[in-house]
Formats: structure tokens, C-alpha cells, sequence
């Protein structure tokens, strides 16, 4: 069995106590991980340059950074581009086998 699982799986064999935060904590912190590449890419690749989507003005300039971050949040929610899931194999390659088990 993989200890990489999809975000919002139930892995096959139950894992309990401090061992399961400390894992679903790894995996959050990944996910929020990828999810800033993401934001950095998609402003790079333009994805706020709009035609005025919202009617132009200073107010859509500064709030076109909170749409960019919820949509590679959520981007990253659905499995992104495999970041988080690399981020997750060094993070468990690194991690001692007794800080892993209860």
C-alpha cells in the first residue's frame, strides 16, 4: 500500500491517533504548497489580465489576486499538477520510520 494518496481519500488500512494528523497536516501543507505555485503561474501566464472583467478600476486590480488564489486553491483541492503528491514522497522519504508509527 502507498502512503500517497489522492486528497480526500480514505486510505485501505485505518490510521489512528498522532500519526494520522501529523499525516493529514503533511498533506494540507503540501496541497497549500502547490496551490501558491499555481497562483504564481497563472498570474504569470496572464489569468487576471482580463478585458475588465469585473468593469475596470483600482478595486478589480486589487482583488483580482483573492479570485487567482481561490482558483488555484481549488485547483490544487482537485489534484493540480502532481506537486503536492512530489512534495508528499520527499516529505515521507525524509521522515524517520519511528516518527512516522505511534
Amino acid at each position: 500500500m502507498s502512503l500517497i494518496m489522492p486528497f480526500g481519500s480514505q486510505p485501505d488500512m485505518p490510521v489512528r491517533g498522532k500519526t494520522a494528523t501529523v499525516l493529514s497536516e503533511q498533506q494540507k501543507v503540501a496541497q497549500n504548497f502547490e496551490a501558491a505555485i499555481l497562483a504564481e503561474l497563472l498570474q504569470a501566464a496572464g489569468a487576471t489580465r482580463g478585458e475588465a472583467e469585473f468593469g475596470g478600476g483600482i478595486g478589480e486590480e486589487h482583488f483580482a489576486s483573492f479570485l487567482l488564489n481561490a482558483q488555484a486553491q481549488r485547483m490544487a483541492e482537485r489534484g493540480g499538477i502532481g506537486l503536492a503528491e512530489m512534495v508528499m514522497r520527499s516529505i515521507l522519504a525524509n521522515t524517520k520510520p519511528a516518527e512516522r508509527a505511534e
